[in-house]
Formats: C-alpha cells, sequence, structure tokens
C-alpha cells in the first residue's frame, strides 16, 4: 500500500496543486556557497530521509506496537494520505517562494497573527529537539566510555552542531548524511529480512482490533501522537525547506519529499512488526525505546546487530539535531531579515541560539517537554490548514488536504484535553465530542471564509 500510494498518490497530490516540474530552482536563482547549494537528487533524498526521520520512525513505533496491530494502519493510511502529502506539498509551496520557511508561508495564509504564533512555536520546537539530542546521546555515550563525562559529551555534541550549523550545508551534513542514511536503512532492512526466520510468532490476526496497551491508554487519540515521524509529522515541513533550496531539479520534487515520507513509513512499519513480534521476548512494555532497539538488534543480528544499534541509538538522534539548529538559524535569519552569505552574521545568529540550547538544558522543563507530542502534531495541523487555504484560493481540489486537516485537529484538542501527556482534565469521550465541535467549526469557517482569488488566477 505505502509503495502504491508513492506510485499513485503522489501522482495526484502533484497534479492537484499544480506544481510546476520545469521552473528554476532556488539554488539556481539564488546559489549562495551556503545555504542554497545545488546537490544531486539523491544526497538531497538521503539528507530529507535523515531530517525528518533519525530515531522518530523507530522509537515512535515502538511505542505505538503497545497499542497492537492497529498502528499499522495508522502508519499505512497516515503516512499516504496525510503524511507524504503534508511534506510534499509544504515543500512545493516553499520551492514556489524560493526556499520559504514554514512561519512565513503560514503566515503568509493565515494571516500576521499566525506567523507570529508560528515563529515562536518552531522556533522553540528547534530548540527542544537541539537540547534532547544533544543530553541524549551525550548520556549514552558516557555509559559506553565512563571515563569521559556526559558534561564533555555534551560540548562535543554542542560543537559539532555549531560547525554543522554555520559551515555550508555541502561541507559537513552533505557529506556524512549518506553515510548515515545507509546506516538507517541498513539496520530497517536487516530486521525486515531476518524477522521471518527468527522463529518467533508474530502477533495473531485475531488480536489486530484489540487494544493491548499495558497501561490501558485509549487508541484514541493517543496513538496518532505516539506514532508521528512515521505517519505525519510537523517537524518534516520544517525541515523541508533546507532541501528545497538544494534540489537542482523541480522534476525530482515529488521522489525526494513524498518518497522520502514513505522510506520512513516503510522503516516504523518495520519496527513496529518487530516489536509486536518480540513485544513478550524482550520485555518491551518495561523497557525503554533505546533499550528495545539494542535487544531486538542483538536477537536478530547477533554481536554485529548490538554494535548497530549503538551507533544507531548515538548517531540518529545527532542526525536530527544538528539540521534542527541549522533551520532555527535560517527561521531567525529570515524573521530578522539578516543575510546569511556572510560567515559572520551566521556566527552572530547561531550563537545565542546556542546559549539558549544549554540554559535550557539547565532547566527542568519536564512540563514543557510533555508537550512535545502535541505541539509537533499541532504545528502539522497549522501546516495543513495553510496548504488547505492555498489551494483553496487557487480554485483547486483542497479536499485532499482540508480532511486530513480536520481529522488532525480533532486529534490534537482531543490529545490535549485528556491525555496525561497534557491537560488530563477530561475524559476521552467527553474530550472527543468537543474537539468535533471545535474541529467543524474552523471546518466550516475554511469553506465559508476562503474563496478562489480570481484576480490571481486570471493572473
Amino acid at each position: 500500500m505505502l509503495v502504491g500510494g508513492y506510485m499513485v498518490y503522489s501522482r495526484l497530490a502533484e497534479r492537484i496543486y499544480g506544481f510546476n516540474t520545469a521552473m528554476q530552482m532556488p539554488c539556481e536563482k539564488l546559489h549562495d556557497v551556503v545555504d542554497y547549494v545545488s546537490m544531486p537528487s539523491w544526497r538531497v533524498f538521503m539528507i530529507q530521509l535523515l531530517n525528518i526521520a533519525g530515531l522518530g520512525p523507530v522509537f515512535g513505533a515502538l511505542s505505538g506496537c503497545l497499542f497492537g496491530p492497529v498502528c499499522l494502519v495508522w502508519i499505512v493510511l497516515g503516512c499516504i494520505l496525510a503524511g507524504a502529502v503534508h511534506d510534499f506539498m509544504a515543500a512545493m509551496a516553499s520551492a514556489e517562494r524560493d526556499g520559504e520557511n514554514l512561519p512565513e508561508f503560514i503566515g503568509r495564509q493565515l494571516g500576521k497573527s499566525a506567523l507570529v504564533v508560528m515563529r515562536s512555536l518552531c522556533i522553540l520546537l528547534m530548540l527542544l529537539v537541539g537540547v534532547v539530542f544533544t543530553t541524549g546521546p551525550a548520556g549514552m555515550l558516557h555509559e559506553l566510555v565512563n571515563s569521559v563525562s556526559t558534561l564533555w559529551w555534551c560540548a562535543v555534541i554542542l560543537l559539532y552542531y555549531i560547525l554543522a550549523t554555520i559551515l555550508p550545508i555541502d561541507v559537513i551534513i552533505g557529506k556524512i548524511y549518506p553515510v548515515f542514511g545507509a546506516l538507517f536503512l541498513c539496520m530497517a532492512v536487516s530486521i525486515a529480512f531476518l524477522l521471518p526466520f527468527s522463529g518467533y510468532e508474530i502477533m495473531p490476526v485475531t488480536d489486530f482490533i484489540t487494544n493491548m496497551h499495558p497501561d490501558h491508554l485509549s487508541v484514541w487519540p493517543m496513538l496518532f501522537v505516539t506514532i508521528a515521524c512515521g505517519a505525519i509529522s510537523g517537524f518534516h515541513a520544517t525541515q523541508s525547506p533546507m532541501m528545497v533550496r538544494c534540489l537542482s531539479s523541480a522534476k525530482n520534487m515529488r521522489p525526494v519529499f513524498y518518497g522520502a515520507m514513505i522510506t520512513e513509513g516503510l522503516v516504523a512499519l518495520i519496527w513496529a512488526v518487530a516489536g509486536m513480534t518480540l513485544r513478550d521476548v524482550i520485555g518491551l512494555a518495561e523497557v525503554t525505546p533505546p533499550v528495545a532497539v539494542n535487544k531486538i538488534c542483538s536477537l536478530l543480528l547477533g554481536p554485529g546487530g548490538a554494535v548497530l544499534a549503538v551507533l544507531g541509538v548515538v548517531v540518529l538522534p545527532i542526525t536530527s539535531g544538528d539540521t534542527a539548529m541549522r533551520c532555527c538559524r535560517l527561521m531567525v535569519a529570515d524573521a530578522l531579515k539578516i543575510n546569511q552569505k556572510n560567515q559572520l552574521n551566521r556566527l552572530w545568529v547561531a550563537l545565542p541560539l546556542f546559549a539558549l540550547v544549554v540554559f535550557i538544558a539547565n532547566l527542568d522543563f519536564k512540563i514543557i517537554w510533555r508537550y512535545f507530542g502535541w505541539a509537533n502534531q499541532t504545528l502539522a495541523c497549522f501546516t495543513l490548514w495553510a496548504i488547505a487555504v492555498l489551494l483553496k484560493t487557487r480554485g483547486r481540489f483542497h479536499w485532499m488536504v482540508s480532511l486530513p486537516a480536520f481529522f488532525m485537529t480533532n486529534v490534537c484538542i482531543s490529545f490535549l484535553l485528556c491525555s496525561p501527556d497534557c491537560l488530563n482534565i477530561l475524559s476521552v469521550g467527553v474530550a472527543t465530542m468537543i474537539s468535533f465541535a471545535i474541529s467543524t467549526a474552523f471546518f466550516l469557517f475554511f469553506l465559508v471564509r476562503y474563496k478562489p482569488d480570481h484576480e490571481k488566477l486570471s493572473s
């Protein structure tokens, strides 16, 4: 279904959007040897895949598979109908505006208030990603090499992030990402190939609709936030403009942006099945995702798999942290209109951001972080509504995007009201009724408020 979605639905999305595949790409118009740099399409694909993935489709899938095989439905349908469309259309909108960053695009479609909110939300999300993907890998490296403290590992990772943030994108990221991308795919392909021959029994199909979560969490809406990167994630659209600025051919937009999301869905599918198959063997409900990854790789791949798992758990989050901080620099530079061709300008923008990362890392920000998953999916809602407005004002078939926007708005509002990780003030049933009423009001407002712009259409 995922492959079929790419072959059919991606072409439909491209046609509905009306993207000009003969257009001149931003790297040709605004080449600056820093952010607007032409790179081969396969390299851009690998960077985009790691930008949006990292450990998301691994940890998210392993956490989501605790709900049972119903998670496979969300991965497949969510990826095809929502996530890949979200990533692809956001990238096309960015390409039309010379690699415009996500907050600017959303503000242009939804208004100045949305622009202010999105700038703040996106920058905060990028900083939080930078913090967690510094302290997390540093702690793991400390466990491996006890003689080096976590603080020193944090310093090393932050130094790498600074270099990856301010140097031209093809100097570090463009060279090492294909290697890390191969590692990411190698882990998934190895698991997929060996799992059927492992001798472990796959979960019976009779359990398909049974909620099997050990903490009895409701599938709705918890599953749809637990598995984000494998289905739909607002973080993805923040990363796409970086790669839009490096792609030399508009004809490759579909394989790079829709294709990368489909590939991520395949990886999430593999890890979800592996988690369900080995759930009782590794005690999935009692261990953390990094431990689960290590156990699965060790069981299926032997000692070499354990090494691969350690490398993956350490390296892959770092490949999301560096691009998150680079993206943060670009967003701030856009907001303040600071030219980034000059290296000193890049440094002046980046250093305060890293100071904030150090500051946040020393705070007890558990309350903020517990809302991170919700904020990520809320960002996806804003992006989907902005794309829907763009399509509607252009007289295009907006339902391909407005219906997923309506669905995700329901998810986010109900999750905010009933999830133990958020407000937790209402039951699932009451929260769902309220979310449906609010989402319906949003949808009706969208249908009434936005009309085709005939002047722009005629021009």
